[in-house]
């Protein structure tokens, strides 16, 4: 997980200072990995640090702060016997008011470092005390391109700042192009490009999401980045097999298309009548999603989004188990 510099501006801009719970420590079984955090305002929230009532006391902590102007707290929690939660881990939070003058002040760095041991203490953030030695090293690695996740170190709660590490353009802003935008838009680390034919082919953009209108989508495809992932599903077959097309040409990092058998058998023939090898065209899924989830806009979604989700959890696993 990541600190979204962005999106905690967007909330302080709509709702005022707000506290961001991070869960900055897990030892043993937990709700939630080491960088979820929650944002909290007097009347809502935004994101969760999981675990019930470990995030519903967080939560009652963060307001109080904020009626009291408190900039920052540390708690260790430990899930059993200080909650009655069957995870039997131990986890430390910390709890920081944040405005929209302390967000500016942090600029675009790769990482987010600061110190929390001794101010929730109330030792005086204002010394200037150098980072230690540990420290260093993590934001040296984090300007050279190797952030590290989120974690505390030595008093210090240091957190990779959110990059969008997967680009998904979606082609097509019909009921599974709107069901596939409210499903992948919560992920961390995605940015959707949201592309059709007409502004009013859109419904309310969700903040994030970059909407592009285009007469003639397959004009676009120039600007895609190499490593996108591409999702078409626009409501004219000959759109469908333009941007198939022009896709192969360009390059992209994965592709898939809406449709049954006979569509993708029709299009499999058409395309290498363009001069596709087999080989690149099967580069193309379809039918995308989870045909045994059915084909309710949103069934489509879930099993798409599964999909999107499968490899790098797979990854995850992997180094977990051989690490």
């Amino acid at each position: 997980m990541s600190f979204d510099i962005h999106a905690l501006q967007a909330l302080v801009a709509q709702h005022g200072p707000v506290v961001r719970v991070v869960l900055a420590e897990v030892a043993g079984s937990a709700p939630r990995e080491a960088g979820a955090a929650v944002v909290v305002w007097a009347r809502g929230q935004d994101g969760t640090i999981g675990g019930g009532a470990l995030e519903y006391e967080a939560v009652g902590r963060a307001r109080a702060m904020l009626a009291s102007a408190t900039p920052l707290r540390l708690d260790r929690v430990p899930l059993g016997p200080g909650l009655g939660q069957c995870c039997g881990g131990a986890v430390t939070l910390v709890s920081e008011r944040w405005d929209a003058e302390q967000l500016a002040a942090l600029g675009e760095p790769p990482v987010i470092a600061r110190p929390v041991a001794g101010r929730a203490a109330g030792q005086d953030a204002a010394t200037g005390a150098a980072p230690p030695l540990a420290v260093r090293k993590l934001i040296a690695a984090a300007r050279g391109g190797n952030a590290p996740s989120a974690r505390l170190v030595q008093g210090w709660v240091i957190e990779p700042v959110a990059r969008p590490t997967r680009r998904i353009w979606i082609w097509g802003a019909g009921h599974v192009g709107r069901a596939l935008v409210t499903v992948l838009t919560p992920l961390p680390d995605v940015a959707i490009t949201w592309i059709d034919t007409a502004a009013d082919r859109f419904p309310p953009v969700p903040a994030g999401v970059t909407a592009r209108i285009a007469p003639n989508p397959g004009d676009l495809v120039a600007e895609a980045p190499l490593d996108a992932e591409h999702l078409i599903l626009t409501y004219s077959h000959a759109l469908d097999l333009d941007l198939c097309h022009r896709l192969l040409v360009h390059g992209f990092k994965g592709a898939g298309l809406i449709g049954s058998a006979t569509k993708w058998a029709r299009f499999r023939n058409r395309l290498a009548s363009l001069g596709h090898a087999d080989a690149s065209i099967m580069r193309i899924a379809c039918p995308i999603g989870d045909p045994a989830l059915g084909k309710h806009p949103q069934a489509i979604a879930v099993g798409v989004a599964a999909a999107l989700l499968t490899p790098r959890h797979a990854t995850s696993a992997t180094r977990e188990r051989t690490g």
